[in-house]
């Protein structure tokens, strides 16, 4: 960082006045004083800059940090399976009952996850980032459940939506 000082000089002048009366019967004397004071100040003007020796290593560091961004990226991300339940004619379903349930080719079950949605219909889960068949289902009281299968691909969104219908009595 470079600093340049500058020398400013700022006056101030205080006037002060005395005034001295003397009386005698022939005669009055009145005398008068002013005292000027000067101040003198120093300011200091800071500038920035980068030294040489900065910039170089900048230089040199710069492209060593964009190639380990390029491999964090190689990194696959979450993959997030998200919809919205709806009901005839079209109104959200507050409070409706998801679950996410994977489909394995090899046959094993596993356990299914569960969500609730929020005041807007909406749900979301973030499964792993590998490609992988799930089947959502969406329930809620007074309404027909309905199941829907999608497949996650790491990185992406799946939108799935759920119209559900009066249930029979």
């Amino acid at each position: 960082m470079m600093t340049t000082t500058m020398m400013t000089t700022t006056m101030t002048t205080t006037t002060m006045t005395t005034t001295t009366m003397t009386t005698s019967p022939m005669m009055i004397t009145t005398t008068a004083k002013t005292v000027t004071t000067t101040r003198k100040r120093k300011k200091t003007k800071k500038k920035t800059g980068t030294n040489p020796g900065r910039r170089a290593l900048l230089f040199l560091l710069l492209p060593a940090g964009l190639l380990a961004a390029d491999k964090k990226q190689d990194k696959k991300l979450a993959a997030v399976i998200a919809g919205t339940v709806f009901r005839n004619p079209g109104f959200a379903v507050a409070g409706a009952e998801i679950e996410l349930l994977e489909v394995r080719a090899d046959g094993k079950k596993v356990k299914p996850r569960k969500s609730v949605t929020d005041a807007r219909g909406e749900f979301a889960f973030s499964v792993p980032p590998v490609e992988q068949n799930y089947r959502v289902k969406a329930s809620a009281k007074g309404l027909q459940s309905e199941e829907k299968e999608t497949t996650a691909t790491p990185g992406a969104r799946m939108d799935v939506f759920f119209t559900l219908k009066p249930a029979t009595p």
